[in-house]
C-alpha cells in the first residue's frame, strides 16, 4: 500500500495538470454555450406555483418574496417575527401574488420544519420551490466568542448548507433543481451591521436586496447551479483556489487594518 500511495503521489498531480488543460477550451465554449442559451431562454412561468420562503420577514427572504408575488407564484412565508409577515404578506399579495399564507417557526427547531412543511402541502396541495433563505450571522472575530458552542447554529446555515445540497444534488441528478446562492455584501440589517463593525468594509458597495432576489429568481427559474451576487466576486474565488497563501496574508492585513480604524474611530469619540 505504501508503495502504491507514493505512486500516486509522483503520478497524479502531473496528470492532473494535463486532464484540466485538456478539459479547458471544451469547458470554456460549454459556458459560452450556456451563456447564449440564456440569453433567448424563457423564463419558466410561476403562475400559482407554491413557493416556500424560510426568514421572510425581512431582508433578502422579504424581497424574494416581492420577486415571487409579481410573477404570481402562491406563497408560504415563515420566519419567526410573526408581525413582520403580516406586513410583507399584504403587499406580496398586492404585487400579484394570488394566495400568501404565514406561519410563525424556527427552522432552527425540527419540529417546525416538518410543521411548516406540511401546512404549505396541506393549504395548497403540493410544493414546487422552497427558498432557504433563513440564516443567521455574528459580525465578530474569534477573540470575541466567549463559548465555542455559539458557532454550531450559525455554520450549520452557512457551509453546511451547502455541502449538503451539492451532496444532494449529486444524490438527486435532474429530478429537482437545486440552485446555490453566494452573495456578497448585500444592503441588509445584517450586511449594515458588517460594515458597522468593521469599517474597511465601507469601500465594498452594497448590493440592494431588491436586485439580489430579481436575480435569485431568474437563476433559479433557469435551473443554475450556482449563482454568486455581485458577479465580480467571482474573479476572487481562483485566487484563493490557487494562491491561499497569498489570500491569507491579505485578509490579515485587512483585518488589522480594520481593527486600526476601529480604534481610531472609536477613540476620536471618546474624545
Amino acid at each position: 500500500m505504501a508503495a502504491i500511495q507514493r505512486l500516486l503521489n509522483i503520478a497524479l498531480p502531473p496528470l492532473s495538470l494535463v486532464l484540466l488543460s485538456s478539459f479547458m477550451i471544451p469547458f470554456l465554449i460549454f459556458k459560452v454555450f450556456i451563456y447564449v442559451r440564456n440569453l433567448f431562454q424563457t423564463d419558466e412561468k410561476l403562475e400559482n406555483k407554491v413557493v416556500l420562503i424560510t426568514g421572510a420577514a425581512s431582508g433578502i427572504g422579504e424581497q424574494l418574496a416581492y420577486e415571487y408575488g409579481r410573477r404570481g407564484a402562491v406563497l408560504s412565508l415563515v420566519d419567526i417575527r410573526e408581525d413582520n409577515l403580516v406586513v410583507v404578506a399584504e403587499k406580496a399579495r398586492s404585487l400579484g401574488s394570488p394566495d400568501v399564507i404565514i406561519i410563525a417557526a424556527d427552522v432552527s427547531k425540527l419540529q417546525d420544519c416538518h410543521r411548516f412543511v406540511d401546512q404549505t402541502v396541506n393549504h395548497f396541495g403540493r410544493l414546487d420551490c422552497l427558498v432557504n433563505n433563513a440564516g443567521i450571522g455574528k459580525p465578530s472575530g474569534f477573540k470575541d466568542w466567549s463559548n465555542a458552542s455559539e458557532f454550531t447554529p450559525m455554520m450549520a446555515s452557512k457551509a453546511a448548507v451547502i455541502n449538503y445540497f451539492e451532496t444532494l444534488r449529486m444524490e438527486l441528478g435532474r429530478a429537482i433543481s437545486i440552485t446555490i446562492v453566494t452573495p456578497g455584501l448585500i444592503n441588509t440589517d445584517l450586511g449594515l451591521t458588517v460594515v458597522k463593525e468593521e469599517r474597511i468594509m465601507e469601500i465594498i458597495p452594497l448590493l440592494s436586496a431588491s436586485e439580489l432576489a430579481e436575480s435569485i429568481v431568474k437563476s433559479a427559474c433557469r435551473g443554475d447551479m450556482y449563482l454568486t451576487e455581485p458577479s465580480w466576486v467571482k474573479v476572487l474565488f481562483p485566487f484563493k483556489l490557487l494562491y491561499p497563501q497569498l489570500v491569507d496574508s491579505a485578509v490579515r492585513s485587512l483585518i488589522g487594518l480594520s481593527r486600526k480604524i476601529n480604534n481610531s474611530a472609536t477613540e476620536l469619540k471618546l474624545e
